[in-house]
């Protein structure tokens, strides 16, 4: 299954105007109050055309669809490349929340020939699962891929992370090169997806301390399975030193962020004696 990656009500009267009039003496290039309000109802925070001031929502409030639409419709007309790629992305964003998918996948894909690397992961995740649209794997990984390719993290996590289909299976030599550029901006995803990758040597040779190192900088930002994996490698002592202690405490951070695998291990390493009786049966455990 591949992964979908926003919004606060808008100001009214004078916190409006304020909005409009701040956007005109800003140092930054120049806005149209229709893309700045745009911006402010339906940016995604993981969009990279999203301009450093736009910090973004991950999920646009139903109150403030229809508004988002008015704005984002108009900041799409816009003749400035950037800008109106952008708008168009997020109105695809604005019509997607509004559930009306045929006039979203429309937007998408008007941003995505635009170049938004944003508006080509979400129309390839649509394209992927079969939502709003007729499914086809493999339009969703040439998608993944061009925007991967453009330095996008999730189109490089999605395009690892796609099943085969429709004849056209990912390749994991591929995969493992643009996960390797994306795990470069920081992304937790891509950092464990490439570490995984490089644990079972799959599309490249099998290096432990790397995805050791991988999976430690993933559980840095609460990465749920890169914490697991950190808490397995700590307790095997794979890829560098065993720590128990170590091992336990990022077992401990994964099962508070509801890893399952990450409960099942915390509970074997508090407990790991088993007594059996003759017949082999578990009689108890030993706990620490």
């Amino acid at each position: 299954m591949v992964k979908r990656s926003g919004a606060i009500a808008i100001a009214s009267g004078f916190g409006l105007l304020a909005l409009v009039i701040a956007s005109e003496h800003s140092p930054a290039p120049a806005q149209s109050a229709d893309l700045v309000l745009c911006d402010r109802l339906a940016a995604d925070p993981a969009d990279p055309d999203r301009p450093a001031d736009v910090k973004g929502i991950p999920d646009i409030a139903p109150s403030d669809v229809t508004t988002a639409i008015k704005f984002c419709k108009v900041a799409a007309a816009a003749k400035a490349p950037a800008a109106s790629r952008r708008a168009l992305y997020e109105l695809g964003r604005a019509y997607a929340a509004k559930q009306q998918m045929p006039e979203a996948i429309s937007a998408y894909r008007k941003a995505a020939d635009k170049g938004s690397t944003a508006a080509m992961v979400e129309l390839g995740v649509l394209l992927a699962n079969g939502s709003g649209v007729e499914k086809d794997e493999a339009q969703a990984r040439k998608l993944f891929e061009r925007a991967a390719q453009a330095g996008n993290p999730r189109g490089a996590t999605n395009f690892a992370a796609i099943s085969a289909g429709a004849g056209t299976p990912s390749d994991p030599v591929d995969a493992r090169a643009l996960l390797a550029k994306a795990a470069e901006t920081n992304s937790a995803e891509a950092q464990f997806q490439l570490g995984v990758m490089m644990a079972n040597g799959v599309g490249g040779p099998k290096d432990d301390v790397a995805a050791r190192a991988l999976f430690e900088k993933a559980a840095a930002q609460n990465h749920p399975d890169a914490l697991d994996w950190m808490g397995n490698f700590a307790e095997s002592g794979r890829g560098g030193p065993a720590d128990r202690d170590a091992a336990k405490a990022y077992y401990e951070r994964a099962a508070a962020l509801g890893n399952e695998d990450a409960k099942t291990a915390l509970e074997r390493i508090k407990c790991p004696l088993v007594l059996k009786t003759k017949k082999g049966e578990v009689w108890t455990h030993l706990c620490f």
